[in-house]
């Protein structure tokens, strides 16, 4: 009989070989996403449909200017465990919550993951103290509609009356919003990035739990009409995007990669926890720093000492307390590499301001 070792041999096959998802943040050729997962799990199937079969817009502006452009070589080393964690979130159709001091690059991780799968446009919601799940779900223009029909009564020579036409065009004045439009019934799902949570109301998390769980959402507006409109079309978050809703009903069909960044700075409900995934996502590396700046700036030069020594010292500040942004070690490079830069005699005086840490920023 075989030896009954207390380590867990783990799942069968090479280490890492069932990552969809490798980290690279440029584009992989061959099947769309929805033919390299497997099934999802049985209590996360949802059935919405008919599938949208319309394109997925692409930005390939904004992943150029997050990430870098998709050819340059080491556009990104992600860790293990960033890995790990973003497959188990697209294995398993939960939403990720990925949490780290600010300026690491917890929101381009969403685009990361974008580009690489050839999911489209991210669509991004960024959370106010202000914000509510109705805003992320769709945006309904009531007063605009009505004054809308009372000027084509006026037009149509009465005011006492709502014009003939106001109930067909309701679709004009709903807009759904970027959590609203993630949810549309696709085959492969779109990427949600649900930015800096810690600045919500205490309540949404708690709010968003059923849309987590139930996979669609009503919109009241259209639900009432439904005999007489069963299907309505309405804008979307996309640009120019338009889709049709039936019955009031929205239900997707794959789950949307959702991506939650947080800074920590709150402890969010055990409920909440319970249906997303975690990543601690700790700061930059030397290597990802030198990863970053070559996909942003130009290929990696080994005998460029001059970026060896700004990483380095962008390292040390970082470990002697406080805050520093990727951003501002990438401001600094550039800075330092372009013909028009500042002068060496400037330079250790500039590297101080451009390096202050966030936590000293402000009055005091």
């Amino acid at each position: 009989m075989a030896d009954q070792g207390t380590d867990d041999p783990g799942p069968a096959g090479d280490e890492g070989a069932w990552r969809v998802y490798r980290g690279t943040a440029r584009p992989q050729a061959g099947a769309p996403l929805a033919q390299l997962l497997p099934p999802a799990p049985p209590w996360r199937r949802f059935s919405g449909g008919p599938l949208l079969t319309d394109q997925v817009p692409q930005d390939g502006t904004e992943f150029t200017r997050r990430l870098g452009p998709p050819d340059r070589a080491q556009a990104r080393a992600a860790s293990d465990e960033e890995l790990d964690m973003v497959n188990a979130a697209l294995f398993l159709r939960r939403p990720l919550i990925v949490a780290g001091p600010p300026g690491i690059g917890k929101s381009s991780l969403a685009h990361a993951i974008s580009r690489e799968l050839g999911l489209g446009r991210v669509l991004r919601w960024p959370i106010t103290s202000r914000s509510t799940l109705k805003e992320g779900l769709y945006a309904y223009d009531a007063i605009g509609r009505v004054q809308e029909s009372a000027a084509l009564g006026v037009l149509r020579g009465t005011t006492t009356e709502p014009a003939p036409d106001s109930m067909q065009n309701i679709g004009e004045y709903i807009q759904l919003g970027p959590l609203g439009t993630a949810l549309l019934p696709r085959e492969s799902p779109r990427v949600l990035l649900i930015d800096e949570f810690d600045k919500s109301d205490m309540d949404l998390a708690s709010d968003l739990l059923s849309v987590f769980e139930e996979g669609e959402y009503r919109i009241p507006e259209l639900a009432r009409v439904r005999s007489r409109l069963p299907d309505v079309t309405v804008h979307t978050d996309d640009p120019d995007g338009t889709t049709q809703v039936h019955h009031g009903i929205v239900s997707c069909a794959a789950f949307p990669v959702v991506l939650i960044t947080t800074n920590g700075e709150r402890a969010l409900p055990p409920a909440f926890l319970r249906r997303c995934l975690y990543l601690d996502m700790p700061a930059p590396d030397a290597d990802q720093l030198a990863a970053m700046l070559t996909a942003q700036l130009s290929q990696a030069d080994d005998g460029d000492e001059g970026r060896t020594e700004l990483i380095r010292g962008f390292l040390a500040r970082s470990l002697a307390g406080g805050t520093l942004a990727a951003d501002q070690l990438l401001n600094s490079e550039y800075l330092r590499t372009i013909p028009s830069g500042p002068d060496e005699r400037s330079w250790t005086k500039l590297l101080h301001s451009l390096w202050r840490r966030l936590d000293e920023v402000g009055p005091g």
